[in-house]
C-alpha cells in the first residue's frame, strides 16, 4: 500500500510565520516522490478562534460566568463581556489588517476611537514615548495587537486557563518527568480551545486519508496539543499510524519509558526526522522490513528503543528546499506585543526559514546541548546550493525575507553566501544568529549588510571575562564591543543574549556585567537584548558534570518522561531569582537610549555592591584601531559601479603630467577620486576585475602581484587617499 503522510505543527507557535519543521519533512520527501500534506493547525485555530463567527460563540459560551451577581470574574472580563458586540463588529476587519490585506484601516485605529478598550491599553501612556516615532501602520499594529491580548485575557480568565498565543497548556510541558498531570489532563473532556482544533482536525484527516500521520512538536507549549491530535485519531481513525518528531522530543524525551504515551502514539523519533521518517514508511508498506532509525515504539507491552538501521543521515545537500505550498502563507498576522525591536522580527512580518549549517561550528559553550547530535553534528551548506534555495523559496512563496535558524551561523559561510547573493543580483532581506568573533571585520560587515543581512543575535552572556572563559564562549568582552560596533557601524542591528544565574557567579559579577551591558548600550553598539536565566539542562556539559562548574543536582533521578532541565544547587547558594526584575526593567530602558545615568543600586530593591567595571571601560576598547596587517589570502572586492573617467593635464612650476579623474556613483550620492593616469588606468582595469558580479575571486597578494607587473610602490598607493576613499564606499578586504 502507498503511504500518503500528513504532517503538522499543533497549536501554538508563531502567528506570523509558519514554523519550518513540516516544510523542511515535506520538501525532503518530494525528493522521494512520496505524497505528503502539511498543516499548522495553530494558525487554522487562532483564525478560527478570531473571527466574528468565534467570538460570538466565545461569548456565548462564557455567558454564564456572568449571570451570577456574586460571581468572581474580575472587572476586566466583565468589561469586555459588556463591550462583545464591538469585539464582533471589529475583529475581522483587524484580523485582515495584521494580514497585511486592510492597510487602510491603520488610520482608523490610530484615531483610537475604533477598537474597544481593556486593561492592556493601560500600558498606553508608558509607551507614548516609545512609540512616538512610530509610522502609522506600526502604532495600528501594536494597538491591533493590545485588542487581541485583550480578548486573550477573557479567555484565560472565562474559557481556558491554559490558553496563549505562541504557547498552549505550556505548564504542562515543562520539566514532565512524570506523564501524570499531562495524562490526568488527557482523561478530561477536552476545552472549548480543544474543541475547535478536532474539528478543524477531523476535516482535514477526512480530505488527506494519510496512512501516516506525523506531529512536530518543537516547544513544550505544543505538547498538549499534539497528544490531543493524536488521541482524537487513535480515537477515530485506529488504522492511522501516529509518530511524534521535533525539537522537544529530541531534548526532553530521550529516556522515554512510560508505555502510556503509546496509548497516542506508535512511534517517536530522535534527532533528524529524514532517515527515521523514510524507515517508517518502508516499515509500513513492508511489515517485514523491522528496521528503525532513532525510534522509540512499544514492542510486547515494553517501550523499547530500535536503532538498527543501516541507513546513514543525509547530507544537507540531499534534503531538498523547504516546501511550504499548502501553508496558508497570506493568512499569517503579524503582530507587534513589545518595543524589543528584535523580538519584533520574530513576531512581525514573514520569514522564510532556512539553515546556513547542521549544527554549531564552535560547539564547546557549557550551558549548551552539545552532546546531542543537532549541535554536535557540524556541516555547513554550500553557498551556491544555499541561494538556490533561497530562489526556490522566492518563487514559491513571494516573500524575499529570510531567517537563518542556525545555532550560530559560521563567519566564512556567511561571506560565500553574501557574496553569491551579490553576484546573482538578489534583492533579499535576511538576519541570524552569530557567535560575536573577531573574523567580524569591518569589511565584513559591510559585505553583508550589502547582500541583505537587517540584523544578527549573539550570545554575549555573563559579561564578564572569567565566566566567559568558564562556558567556553571563545570571546571576551572587549572583542564583542568591537564586533558590534562593527556590525552597528555598517547598519545591521544587534541583539545580545544576556544570562544571569550561571553556576558559581557571584553578585558582584551579576553587577559587573549589568555595568558592561549599560555601557555597550550608552556606547551605542548594541540595539537590544534579552536577560534569561541560566538553566541547567541534561545533555549540557554542566549538566553531564556538575562537580566541575560548582553544582549539585537535587536528584539523580531519571524521569518516565521528559528529561531536560534539571533542579540543582549552586555552592554559592545565591538567590538569582531576585536580581530578574531590575535586570529586565534596566534593559527596557536602555534600549530607548535613557537612564545611562542612573546608579546601578536605582534597578533594585535590596542592596547590591558597587561594579568594580571603570566607567570607560568600552569606551577605551572601542577606541583601539584595526591594524594594518592585511592577510595575503584575503579576498579582495569592489561592490560599487563603473566610474566614469576624464584625463587631463596638471601642470606646476614648468612641469606637465597627465592625471585621471575617476567619477563614482552609489545609491545615495557621488564621489570622485584622482590619481596619476598609469595609477587611474590600472584601478580602472583591476576594478573590473574584483567586481563582486564576477565568478573569480583575487586575494590581495594578487592584486598587489597585479599592480607590480607595471606600477612600483604597491603599499604606498594602497594606503593612500583615493584608495581610502574608495575603502569607504565598496572596496572590501575580506
Amino acid at each position: 500500500m502507498k503511504t500518503k503522510l500528513f504532517v503538522i505543527t499543533p497549536p501554538f507557535t508563531q502567528l506570523n510565520t509558519p514554523y519550518p519543521a513540516t516544510a523542511y519533512i515535506k520538501g525532503f520527501l518530494n525528493t522521494k516522490n512520496v505524497e505528503s500534506v502539511q498543516a499548522d493547525l495553530g494558525i487554522d485555530v487562532i483564525l478560527e478562534l478570531f473571527s466574528k463567527k468565534g467570538l460570538i460563540d466565545l461569548f456565548e459560551v462564557s455567558s454564564f460566568r456572568f449571570q451570577d451577581s456574586g460571581s468572581d470574574v474580575s472587572d476586566n472580563s466583565k468589561r469586555i463581556f459588556a463591550l462583545q458586540e464591538e469585539y464582533i463588529k471589529t475583529i475581522n476587519p483587524v484580523i485582515q489588517f495584521l494580514q497585511g490585506k486592510n492597510p487602510t484601516l491603520a488610520l482608523q485605529i490610530c484615531q483610537e476611537d475604533f477598537l474597544p478598550e481593556a486593561s492592556r491599553f493601560a500600558q498606553l501612556e508608558e509607551l507614548d514615548w516609545a512609540f512616538g516615532t512610530m509610522g502609522t501602520q506600526d502604532k495600528a499594529k501594536h494597538l491591533a495587537t493590545l485588542y487581541l491580548e485583550d480578548i486573550s485575557d477573557f479567555i484565560v480568565e472565562c474559557i481556558d486557563e491554559n490558553f496563549g498565543f505562541s504557547r498552549y497548556a505550556e505548564r504542562l510541558g515543562r520539566s514532565a518527568n512524570s506523564f501524570d498531570e499531562l495524562y490526568a489532563e488527557l482523561q478530561k473532556q477536552p476545552t472549548y480551545i480543544d474543541s475547535i482544533l478536532i474539528t478543524l482536525l477531523k476535516a482535514k484527516i477526512e480530505a488527506v486519508k494519510p496512512t501516516l500521520f506525523l506531529i512536530s512538536v518543537p516547544f513544550p507549549g505544543n505538547l498538549y496539543s499534539a497528544f490531543r491530535s493524536a488521541q482524537w485519531v487513535k480515537q477515530n481513525h485506529p488504522e492511522i499510524k501516529i509518530s511524534m518528531g521535533g525539537g522537544f522530543p529530541n531534548t526532553e524525551l530521550r529516556s522515554l519509558s512510560d508505555k502510556r504515551v503509546f496509548e497516542f502514539f506508535d512511534f517517536i523519533t530522535l534527532d533528524d526526522g529524514e532517515v527515521p521518517i523514510e524507515e517508517l514508511i518502508s516499515n509500513l508498506e513492508n511489515p517485514e522490513y523491522n528496521s528503525f532509525k532513532r525510534t522509540f515504539l512499544l514492542e510486547n507491552g515494553e517501550v523499547i528503543y530500535k536503532n538498527n538501521s543501516l541507513k546513514h543521515d543525509y547530507k544537507q545537500s540531499q534534503v531538498g528546499t523547504p516546501d511550504y505550498s499548502d501553508l496558508p502563507l497570506d493568512k499569517y498576522i503579524s503582530v507587534i506585543e513589545i518595543v524589543n525591536p528584535m523580538h519584533r522580527m520574530w513576531s512581525d512580518g514573514r520569514w522564510n526559514k532556512l539553515t546556513m549549517a547542521h549544527g554549531c561550528y564552535w560547539g564547546k559553550c557549557t550551558f549548551c546541548d552539545i552532546s546531542l547530535d543537532y549541535i554536535k553534528v557540524y556541516e555547513p551548506v554550500a553557498a551556491s546550493l544555499l541561494c538556490d534555495r533561497m530562489e526556490e523559496l522566492m518563487d514559491q512563496t513571494g516573500q524575499n525575507g529570510f531567517h537563518f535558524v542556525d545555532e550560530a551561523a559560521p563567519p566564512a559561510l556567511m561571506r560565500a553566501l553574501a557574496l553569491e547573493i551579490l553576484k546573482r543580483k538578489l534583492a533579499v532581506t535576511w538576519w541570524t544568529n552569530i557567535r560575536f568573533e573577531k573574523s567580524f571585520s569591518k569589511d565584513l560587515c559591510l559585505l553583508l549588510k550589502a547582500s541583505g543581512c537587517i540584523a544578527v543575535s549573539g550570545g554575549l552572556e555573563v559579561a564578564s571575562d572569567r565566566l566567559l572563559k568558564l562556558i567556553d564562549k571563545g570571546v571576551t568582552v572587549e572583542q564583542v564591543a568591537k564586533v558590534t560596533r562593527n556590525f552597528t557601524e555598517a547598519g545591521i542591528m544587534v541583539h545580545a543574549y544576556l544570562m544571569y544565574g550561571y553556576p558559581t557567579q557571584t553578585i558582584q559579577e551579576t553587577v559587573d556585567s549589568l555595568e558592561m551591558v549599560r555601557q555597550l548600550f550608552e556606547a551605542g553598539v548594541l540595539q537590544s537584548g534579552f536577560w534569561h536565566q541560566f538553566a541547567l539542562t541534561a545533555h549540557s556539559p554542566v549538566g553531564l558534570y556538575p562537580e566541575q562548574f560548582g553544582v549539585t543536582k537535587k536528584t539523580e533521578k531519571i524521569g518516565t518522561f521528559a528529561n531536560n532541565d534539571i533542579e540543582y544547587s549552586d555552592s554559592t547558594g545565591i538567590n538569582h531569582d531576585k536580581f530578574s526584575f531590575g535586570l529586565k526593567k534596566s534593559l527596557f530602558n536602555f534600549m530607548h537610549g535613557i537612564c545611562f545615568d542612573y546608579e546601578l543600586q536605582d534597578w533594585f530593591d535590596f542592596k547590591i555592591p558597587k561594579t568594580k567595571i571603570h566607567p570607560d571601560f568600552i569606551f577605551n576598547a572601542l577606541q583601539e584601531q584595526n591594524d594594518f596587517n592585511t592577510k595575503p589570502n584575503a579576498k579582495v572586492v569592489w561592490l560599487g559601479g563603473k566610474p566614469a573617467t576624464e584625463i587631463f593635464t596638471k601642470s606646476k612650476k614648468g612641469r606637465s603630467w597627465e592625471t585621471m579623474s575617476l567619477t563614482f556613483h552609489d545609491k545615495k550620492e557621488r564621489f570622485v577620486i584622482q590619481t596619476n593616469k598609469e595609477e587611474g588606468q590600472w584601478l580602472l582595469s583591476i576594478l573590473s576585475k574584483i567586481t563582486v558580479s564576477n565568478s573569480k575571486s583575487f586575494t590581495f597578494q594578487e592584486v598587489k602581484n597585479d599592480f607590480e607587473t607595471e606600477l612600483e610602490d604597491f603599499e604606498l598607493f594602497w594606503y593612500s587617499k583615493p584608495i581610502n576613499t574608495l575603502r569607504e564606499f565598496g572596496l572590501l578586504v575580506l
